[in-house]
C-alpha cells in the first residue's frame, strides 16, 4: 500500500513539474532511420534496450509509463489516444496523438525536467518528418516548473521517435547508447532547451 501511495505521489509530482513551468539544427532526416536497425517490437522495449545498456554508474531512479501504466525503475508503455494528457506529462504535441499508435516513457523518479525518455511508434512513416519538428516545437515551447531542462534531444529509429530532454550529461548517454544499439538511428534535433 505504502508503494502504491509513494509511486502515486511521485506521479503527481511529475505531472505538477511538467504542467507549470517552463537552440540548435536538425542533424539527421526520419528516412534515414529506417535502413540498419533491427526490428523493434514495441515503444516499451527500444527503451527498456537502452535503459538496460546503461552501466549501474549511469543509471539513477526512474518510473516508467503514464498514470495507467506506471511501473518502478524501468520504462512503461503510455496512452497514445489522450494528446492533452501525452502534452500533460510528457510535452508532446497534443494535436498529434492521432500520427502514433503505440507509445513508453521514462521518467527520473524526482523530477521529470531532469530526464524524461518517450519513444513513440509512427503509423504513417509519411508523417515521421512533420512528427519530429512538432515535438521540438512543442518541448522549446512548454511551459516548465522548477527550472527549464538543458537540452532536448529527438531521435529516429526506424519507424520510432525517440524525444529526450533533461540534464545534458544524461541525454547524451541515453543517445549514445541508442546509437549503439540501433546503428540505422538519425539524431534530428540535438539542441539547449530555451
Amino acid at each position: 500500500m505504502m508503494k502504491k501511495v509513494l509511486s502515486m505521489a511521485l506521479a503527481l509530482a511529475m505531472a505538477l513539474s511538467l504542467a507549470a513551468c517552463g537552440a540548435g539544427s536538425a542533424s539527421g532526416s526520419a528516412a534515414d532511420s529506417t535502413a540498419n536497425t533491427p526490428k523493434i517490437a514495441d515503444a516499451t522495449a527500444l527503451l527498456t534496450e537502452v535503459w538496460n545498456a546503461h552501466a549501474d554508474s549511469e543509471k539513477f531512479s526512474v518510473t516508467g509509463g503514464d498514470y495507467d501504466n506506471m511501473v518502478d525503475e524501468a520504462p512503461g508503455k503510455i496512452g497514445t489516444e489522450d494528446g492533452e494528457a501525452m502534452n500533460s506529462l510528457f510535452a508532446f504535441p497534443a494535436d498529434m496523438a492521432d500520427k502514433v499508435d503505440d507509445g513508453a516513457a521514462l521518467t527520473h523518479m524526482m523530477n521529470a525536467n531532469t530526464f524524461t525518455a518517450a519513444a513513440y511508434h509512427v503509423a504513417n512513416a509519411a508523417d515521421t518528418d512533420t512528427l519530429t519538428k512538432a515535438m521540438r516545437d512543442s518541448i522549446q515551447s512548454h511551459q516548465w516548473m522548477c527550472g527549464f531542462p538543458d537540452k532536448l534531444v529527438i531521435m529516429t529509429v526506424g519507424d520510432y521517435v525517440l524525444a529526450l530532454y533533461g540534464a545534458e550529461d544524461l541525454c547524451d548517454t541515453f543517445k549514445t547508447h541508442t546509437e549503439n544499439l540501433y546503428p540505422g538511428t538519425a539524431v534530428v534535433y540535438d539542441e539547449a532547451i530555451q
